[in-house]
């Protein structure tokens, strides 16, 4: 009977050994997926339907937590069946980094989340300072304050950071976005602007800044006015330090044989899947994205993501 005490005591141990090492494995593989990356605790209120949640986006072994994320998504409004996806998570981490680091533990107040593209019409049409092809209607953006943070300040701590797109009307309130790298305030901000766009301020970006060889990647574009154009099926890879030679070249998932690959509505914008090179290195790249059957002539003939960092 000892003897069947002390096996059944040691077998626990050695199971309760191998779960924690599993957890550490899985804590230490898993890559933090963004360049600047909070905590993942925040603690999100609209003011537009009073929703609010205490979430933290990450698990104890690092991976996104997918209830955290449908949480996030039912706060800002954000249709997630109908979307296939999440308000993005690149769009929290960064609100996380700011807020740990200027207002921790602060609610966070949403003056504006996701707008549908019937409701962002209407705004404008209202009067308001609404871009036509704002990133509120991909789900990567939010205007919000802190308590005891002025907008100002809030404002220039993020523009500092060059981490996507910042804007100040003044009062408390800023806008933060996933899209591109840039800054305005409401003189420069060209909202009211009836000049058309002509998919001249589209934005390429990958789901995430950190990937593995041979893992696939999700790309999507963002602040189009137009969704009557292709891409070509193969894209190219560059090193981040080097834009004019290509180092791979991958097809798109999607993409049969044909020789255009038509993106016709926003989903279809959003979900172009690849899967990274097996023998690219570690190092920062870049991906080049080619169109064809453009319907303007002034829209670009070819658009370059983010930086991605491949890890080992």
């Amino acid at each position: 009977m000892h003897l069947l005490l002390r096996f059944l005591k040691s077998a626990c141990m050695f199971v309760a050994c191998s779960l924690l090492f599993t957890s550490l494995s899985q804590a230490v593989s898993q890559p933090n997926r963004f360049f600047l990356m909070g905590s993942g605790s925040l603690h999100l209120k609209n003011l537009r339907n009073n929703r609010e949640a205490k979430v933290n986006l990450l698990n104890k072994d690092g991976s996104f937590n997918e209830e955290a994320f449908n949480k996030v998504d039912w706060v800002f409004d954000f249709p997630t069946a109908e979307k296939g996806e999440h308000i993005s998570p690149r769009l929290l981490f960064m609100l996380s980094y700011f807020v740990d680091r200027m207002a921790p533990g602060k609610v966070v107040n949403i003056e504006s989340a996701y707008r549908s593209p019937e409701y962002n019409q209407r705004l404008r049409e209202g009067g308001n300072n609404v871009a036509r092809t704002s990133t509120h209607q991909d789900g990567i953006a939010l205007d919000f304050w802190l308590p005891g943070v002025s907008g100002r300040y809030l404002w220039k701590t993020i523009k500092a950071k060059h981490c996507g797109g910042v804007g100040y009307y003044g009062g408390k309130v800023v806008h933060l976005d996933a899209g591109k790298p840039r800054f305005w305030e409401a003189a420069t901000s060209g909202t009211r602007s009836q000049e058309p766009d002509y998919n001249r301020n589209l934005y390429l970006a990958t789901e995430f800044d950190r990937y593995r060889p041979n893992e696939r990647i999700r790309l999507a574009f963002s602040s189009l006015s137009s969704f009557d154009f292709g891409v070509y099926p193969v894209i190219q890879i560059y090193r981040a330090d080097n834009a004019t030679t290509p180092v791979s070249g991958i097809r798109l998932n999607r993409a049969d044989e044909n020789d255009c690959l038509r993106i016709g509505d926003r989903k279809a914008a959003r979900f172009l899947t690849t899967s990274m090179p097996a023998y690219l290195p570690p190092g920062q790249y870049t991906i080049k994205m080619e169109f064809c059957e453009k319907p303007f002539e002034q829209m670009p003939s070819e658009v370059v993501s983010n930086p991605i960092e491949l890890v080992p």
